[in-house]
């Protein structure tokens, strides 16, 4: 499929600067641009890209449109211009509504005419899925689960027991949503089991990432609100609550019954301790270790010690990087000190 600039950009809030019928055939990087696609700018590393690109257009901020050599497509926000044209040249199967026949179907179930369910799914008992849902190959979705319209599920998600998916969210493979808390009370040395009572409420338009794991709560259920993206391999545990449009990023774990509030920045690998609060608003960078809530909005890092604001880490890290150079000034300081101190006896 070809387009032209104008219609690609037809809603947007953009200025096209050149040809507005300008035909693209598909997408590339800058530093690989060739001719008849379109790239964009947004990282300023990439800017030496610009004279010499062989793209027929690019997209990019205002700022840097008088550079542009070729048709631009100017807006506010590049990245988010680009998100929304890439759809248009995204590579989608279109599925056939209807029940594969090699799909198990458990009973009393409500399943809408315009769902896809591919092979080999198992579905369990009273199961609820709303129009235009697709549940890939080899998922399994457990007794009483409610499936909201648009909902996309790839192949090999787990969806267990009594799980409530709001709509248009999307479940990457692997993930297993409603797995049992980690629960256990010690009794003569020995460790029990604690039931798991609870389930997962996962809001509308949520995105959830390859082989994330969303625990049930262990008696009030586990929420992730509307807009709530979380990447690859993030660790959810039970009864935990995050805000709505909070992004978070992989390898992250969050300990049973934190709660992270709404439009929230989390870095990769960060840690959070157990019953804590984050505020809405907060950003933390990568590796962080939260281990006290955070009360106040704003940029968050930690090191050696817990998480404390961005600046004062940026302090105590330059500091950290000269201890060596100090403590060579502290043994100077204490040899002068015994040899002055020797010299007066």
């Amino acid at each position: 499929m070809k387009y032209t600039l104008s219609e690609l950009t037809k809603g947007l809030e953009v200025v096209i600067k050149g040809d507005a019928n300008c035909l693209i055939s598909g997408i590339c990087p800058i530093e690989q641009s060739q001719p008849g696609h379109l790239t964009f700018l947004t990282n300023s590393l990439y800017k030496k890209y610009l004279k010499t690109t062989q793209a027929s257009a690019v997209i990019l901020s205002e700022k840097e449109a008088a550079a542009c050599p070729v048709n631009a497509i100017i807006s506010r926000n590049p990245y988010y211009t680009y998100a929304k044209i890439a759809a248009y040249f995204e590579n989608k199967k279109t599925q056939s509504a209807g029940i594969h026949a090699t799909a198990v179907i458990g009973q009393h179930c409500q399943i809408d005419e315009t769902a896809v369910i591919g092979p080999q799914c198992v579905i369990g008992d009273q199961v609820k899925i709303a129009p235009h849902v697709i549940i890939s190959a080899g998922s399994i979705i457990g007794d009483e689960v409610e499936l909201g319209e648009g909902s996309y599920l790839a192949p090999r998600v787990t969806i267990l027991h009594k799980v409530k998916i709001g709509q248009r969210v999307r479940i990457a493979s692997g993930a297993v949503i409603g797995s049992d808390g980690f629960g256990y009370a010690n009794h003569k040395q020995e460790w029990h089991k604690v039931p798991q009572l609870g389930s997962v409420h996962i809001g509308d338009d949520a995105d959830i990432g390859a082989n994330t794991t969303i625990d049930r709560g262990a008696v009030e259920d586990t929420v992730i609100e509307n807009g709530v993206i979380l990447d690859n391999l993030i660790q959810v545990a039970h009864n935990v609550k995050i805000g709505a449009h909070t992004i978070i990023a992989g390898c992250v774990a969050i300990a049973g019954s934190t709660v992270i509030g709404k439009h929230c920045m989390i870095g990769g690998g960060t840690c959070f301790a157990g019953h804590i609060e984050v505020c809405d608003h907060a950003i933390i960078t990568g590796m962080s270790a939260v281990t006290k809530s955070i009360r106040e909005p704003g940029m968050y890092s930690s090191g050696i010690v817990g998480v404390v604001p961005n600046q004062e880490f940026r302090k105590n890290n330059a500091r950290f990087h000269r201890l060596e150079h100090l403590m060579q000034r502290v043994k100077t300081v204490e040899s002068t000190i015994q040899i002055l101190s020797e010299s007066k006896e």
